[in-house]
């Protein structure tokens, strides 16, 4: 189930694809049932999102799902849902860290998207070509970090994460060929967990 967070929840885009834990207390319509939502894009009620720690906007589904038996329409028509929520860990059962290259990629400017287990938001991606140097990679949104440079690179490529709240780092070893192709999905053979 997916839902849109407010500016704390979102993060200028670092908090998509996080999940969290949520709970609605009332209206009466709540059934305190706790459901897994995806945060999946930046939602600002009219109220204004500064003066609010945290804000949800739910899908249609993961407001139905937290009401009782029969009046799934009645919460999602309520408005404003006092809620209890708590963040999860990322988890991809039986998958490792993957890697995909967006459409955008070209050798001077490189795009990855990872998928990775673990505590939550990375605070940090380094690239390194080959048996070069390690080079910071910017987040562009989301799971999307980018390598913004003057010279040509052209791969096999090393991917180190580093996870921003337990700052455990992982490092992907030439997980991304020579000869890489925009578009192209690579997977690694490690994970957090």
């Amino acid at each position: 189930m997916i839902a849109a967070g407010s500016t704390s929840i979102f993060n200028k885009g670092k908090g998509c694809g996080s999940r969290y834990q949520v709970m609605c207390t009332t209206p009466k319509a709540c059934s305190g049932k706790v459901v897994t939502v995806v945060i999946s894009n930046y939602s600002c009620p009219s109220t204004g999102c500064l003066r609010e720690s945290a804000h949800f906007n739910f899908s249609s589904t993961a407001s139905g799902a937290m009401a009782n038996p029969g009046i799934a329409d009645e919460l999602r028509s309520a408005g404003y849902l006092q809620i209890q929520y708590s963040r999860l860990a990322c988890e991809y059962l039986g998958r490792t860290v993957t890697f995909h290259m967006e459409h955008g990629s070209n050798p001077y400017y490189l795009v990855a998207v990872e998928f990775e287990d673990g505590d939550g938001d990375l605070s940090a991606v380094e690239i390194k070509e080959g048996s070069g140097e390690w080079h910071a990679m910017r987040q562009s949104c989301g799971v999307v970090w980018r390598l913004d440079t003057a010279s040509s690179v052209h791969g096999p490529f090393s991917i180190q994460l580093t996870l921003q709240y337990s700052s455990k780092k992982l490092v992907a070893n030439t997980v991304i060929p020579a000869g890489w192709k925009p578009g192209a999905t690579y997977q690694s053979f490690v994970n957090y967990s």
